[in-house]
Parts: C-alpha cells; structure tokens; sequence
C-alpha cells in the first residue's frame, strides 16, 4: 500500500458525510501548553481558531497535573551563553545556536505574558518572583481561560484521527470523533497546527496515558518527515506503585539492593544507567534519605503531587525504603519528532506546522532529554510561532482554498485494507511495549536486537495495514493510538540502527564512544517502508520542501 493518500485513491470529503463540521482559518491539534499558545497566537494575528483536544483542554497531558520548571534566563550575554552551553555538550553539540536564542528570548517575553495574566508566581526572600517554574494545574487553568478569551472554538474530548488534504497535497483540516457524542466531526482549515505531545507508549508515566504519537502518525500519512527519533529512550524514575516520574527528588536519594545494602554509583550522574542495570535481576529501592529537615519542607512545598502516593501508601520516604522503577516516556522526554523546515515552526507538508513535543527538540537539546525546563520553554515558545505563522500561512491561501475538494488522508484502521477482520488493539500495544518497554534493548541499545525488534516490529505492521477498519468511531480511537505507538517504534529503532557511536541519550553497546564523523541529524519517516536520511547539524537545519516524496 502506498503511503500517500494523494495518489492512492482516498475517500472525499462530501456535504453527505455525518457529524459535525467546523471552518477555521487555523486548526489546533492538541490542548496542552504547546497547543493553547498556538492558539493564542493564531487568534492575535486574526485567524479563527478551532483547537480540538483527545481531553479536556486545560487539564490532559504531561504538564497539567504536575510542576515543571522553565528555561527563563535573564537577557544577559554571560547568562545565556552559559545556559546554553550546559546543554550543548551534553546533546551532543546537535542543538543549534540560533534557536536557542531564539527560543530563550521568547521565554523569557512569554514568562512575562504569564505573569501579566495573573499567574501566581511565587516570591523569593527578598519579594522577587520566582519564574523559573510553573505548576501545572493553575498554568493550565490560566491558558484554557485565555483560549476562551481569545474566542477560540474548544473541541474537549475529541480526537483527531485523520488530516485531510487538498488535490495538490496541501494540509486542509482534519477529521475526528466526539468521545461524548460518539459522533464525528470536520475541521475545515488553511493551516494545521500539530500539538499532541510525544509519545510515552502507555507506560503509565504521570500524564503521558494521551500521548500516543497520534500526531506524528497523521504527519507521516501526509509527507512530513521527523529528525531525531533514535534520542527517544528517556526513562522517568519514580515509586514501582506509582505514575509520577518527576525525579528532582531523587538527587537527594540513596539507592539499595534487595537485602538492604547500597548501590554503588546509582545516586551519581548516572545513576539511571546502574539502576536500570540493577532492575534487570532484582528490585531497587530508595529512600530521601540525604535530605535535611529545610530541603524536605521545600520539597513539599514545591512538588506535593510527588508525596501523595506515599500518603496513600502509608509511607515515609524519608525514613523508609520503597521499591522504585523505570517508566519510559520515549518522546515525551525525547527530543525526537517531527522536523521543521523553518523559523515558523512548518514542517515539511505543505500547511502542516508542528510545536511542543509532538517536534523535535534537537533544536535546542540536541540528543540530550528536554524534559522538564527545555521543554516547557519550547512548548510556549514553538507554539507561539507556530500559531502565527500558520495563520499568516491561512491567509496566503484565501478563502479559494475553502472551495477546493479535499480527501481523507488517514490509512491505517480508517480504511479497508484487505483484512476480514479489524487488528486486535490490545495484541498490537503489547507487542509494541514488549521491544521498547525493555532496557536491555531500549537503554543501552544493541545492533543485533535493534534488529530483532524490528523484524517483529515491520512483521506487525505489515498485519496492521492489512486488517480492516476499526468497528467503531471509539474503538478507532485506540487502534489509531496503537497504530501510532507502533509507527513511533519503527522510526525510532531505524534511526538508533543508523547511529553507530553514542551520542546523548543514544547509547549503543559496541560503539560506547561518540563519533565525530557522525555530527549529524537523522531524518525519517514512512509508513509502510521507513527510510532514514543524514542531514549535517553544522548546516542549515532546514530541510527542502519535497524531499520525502
């Protein structure tokens, strides 16, 4: 089957297709920071927006239920190049220059916008704001109540499944279902604005249970190519009982065996490395035992959604071991995703622009996790950007492009492929977790099962593309996320097999040491066939439009 629904015959959209039907000028796809900033910006710059969110806007997603910090540097040469440079080594030296002052500006005017908002900043000692954090129940509340403000069309609990596309390939809206209604609905749009986060494979990392790489894999059906998907092994650290994986806390941690004694190296830079080899054969446990009595206050204060599975639990983990474990939240805390040809934040499909997670943060990261600070700097940053400008992108268009026949570009569990019967979702997702759950294959990676798991891997989606439609508009929302999670999969194993040297969080078992040969990005995509591509992060970062056909 061909990977591109312009060629291949794709259904139209017609005036007798069911469900309810929206016009924009701009589409938003996904609530989170990255999706509402987008939002926000579109409609300053005129647009009528619709932002269509898989929950409830303002309070799905990996920053809503819990505190980050933020990349806020204040604008002075020695501040910033001294943030900068922290990270430029540790990804690998892939990050480019210009967009981290890009990207630090930015933040630093968007913090500013928060507190003019009237977010509740914290004061220091000496009655400063505290800015270098945000907690993500109010930042989230604040940013749904802007939306709103902004006379933003909210979609809550409603999915996109498939984007739609014009006679030339253009990105034109996109097509989804009303988890409360059980009803379709039609987005008609100028431009598109993916936003739905990466991609964390249902691990149960705290928030992460929505981001199932839906957005790359409707990116890939229409062209778009991503860059970095083999930096996509972020491990989150927290309590084997619990979802939250917020590991601040964990600096002040000492690690044991089963029998109580302690880990050598686990509480050292890295640590994640020793524990995940220590979980292969036995449990970890922890205790806070390193914090004193100001630090443990602190830390109440500061994250106190970290304490209350061990108030549940009847724990004291300052005072008792508990058992901890690894929950890999792949792109979430990657840097992998889609790639953008330009300062607009567009990809390389025509109308389609990409922020937050759901693109890749090499830009600013390298091959090094931005989860936490980096990350939500680019969400507010990307987003703005990408908002604007495809809304200027909209209005280049014109109303013509309203008139214009548009088709469904979707493929896998949307249409028939042949089967007699539609995949079984749950086999598929298990299949999936059980090659990059594993970090004796995903941590530390391996040629050799790099490419047994990608046998499997292309064996299970050459049986996915061949199954028959899902039965139903919700039982399509879990295939399209299975089928995301597998495609996710693939790109990033094909990727990490084209990278022989380790580089940031990318490690490989027999090339333990970086090559500086290998300066490189990584491009990929497709579906039925992955391919990867070379592109030198010591050129431009923009990738020519077209180069994926």
């Amino acid at each position: 089957m061909t990977d591109n629904p312009a060629r291949s015959g794709a259904p139209k959209v017609t005036h007798a297709d069911k469900g309810t039907r929206h016009d924009a000028d701009v589409l938003v796809i996904g609530g989170g920071p990255a999706g509402t900033w987008a939002a926000i910006s579109a409609s300053a710059r005129g647009a009528r927006v619709v932002l269509a969110d898989k929950g409830f806007c303002g309070t799905s997603g990996a920053t809503a239920p819990a505190g980050t910090g933020v990349w806020y540097v204040p604008p002075d040469g020695a501040s910033r190049a001294a943030a900068k440079a922290s990270r430029f080594k540790l990804g690998g030296e892939l990050a480019d220059q210009a967009w981290m002052d890009r990207v630090l500006e930015q933040t630093w005017l968007n913090v500013q916008q928060l507190a003019e908002w009237g977010y509740p900043f914290p004061f220091d000692e000496a009655g400063t704001e505290r800015r270098t954090s945000l907690q993500g129940p109010e930042y989230m509340r604040l940013m749904r109540k802007r939306v709103k403000e902004a006379g933003v069309r909210i979609l809550d609990q409603s999915p996109a499944l498939e984007l739609l596309i014009d006679e030339d390939g253009t990105v034109s809206g996109a097509a989804g279902v009303d988890r409360q209604a059980g009803q379709p609905w039609l987005t008609r749009a100028g431009a598109v604005v993916i936003a739905t986060g990466g991609c964390a494979f249902l691990s149960n990392a705290l928030g992460c249970n929505v981001l199932t790489g839906d957005g790359q894999l409707m990116a890939a059906e229409v062209g778009a190519v991503l860059s970095g998907m083999e930096f996509s092994n972020a491990y989150g650290l927290g309590p084997a009982f619990s979802s939250v994986t917020k590991s601040l806390f964990y600096n002040w941690a000492t690690f044991y065996y089963r029998d109580g004694s302690a880990i050598p190296g686990a509480g050292s830079s890295h640590g994640r490395g020793v524990i995940a080899q220590v979980l292969e054969s036995q449990p970890v446990y922890a205790r806070l035992d390193r914090a004193d009595e100001q630090i443990r206050a602190w830390m109440r204060k500061a994250q106190p959604n970290f304490f209350l599975p061990f108030d549940r639990q009847g724990i004291d983990p300052f005072a008792q071991r508990f058992p901890v474990t690894l929950r890999l939240e792949g792109t979430v805390r990657g840097t992998g995703g889609l790639h953008l040809i330009d300062e607009s934040c567009a990809t390389s499909a025509e109308g389609l622009y990409a922020a937050g997670d759901a693109a890749t943060r090499e830009l600013i990261c390298g091959g090094f996790t931005g989860g936490g600070s980096h990350n939500a700097a680019w969400a507010m940053s990307s987003g703005l950007w990408a908002g604007a400008g495809a809304a200027d992108y909209a209005r280049s268009r014109g109303a013509a492009a309203r008139s214009t026949c548009i088709v469904r570009a979707g493929g896998v569990a949307l249409r028939d492929g042949g089967g007699s019967a539609p995949y079984d979702v749950d086999e598929v997702i298990r299949g999936v977790q059980q090659e990059v759950f594993p970090t004796q294959r995903n941590w530390t990676r391996d040629g050799a099962l790099l490419e047994d798991s990608l046998t499997r891997l292309d064996t299970l989606w050459q049986r996915v593309r061949r199954a028959a439609p899902a039965r139903s508009a919700l039982e399509t929302v879990r295939a399209r996320e299975a089928a995301a999670m597998l495609a996710t999969s693939r790109w990033m194993y094909r990727s990490a097999l084209q990278r022989t040297e380790t580089r940031g969080m990318h490690r490989r078992k027999e090339h333990t040491s970086l090559d500086p040969a290998q300066r490189e990005r990584l491009l990929s995509s497709g579906l039925d066939r992955v391919w990867v591509e070379k592109l030198d992060a010591r050129r431009s970062a923009h990738l020519v439009k077209g180069v994926a056909a």
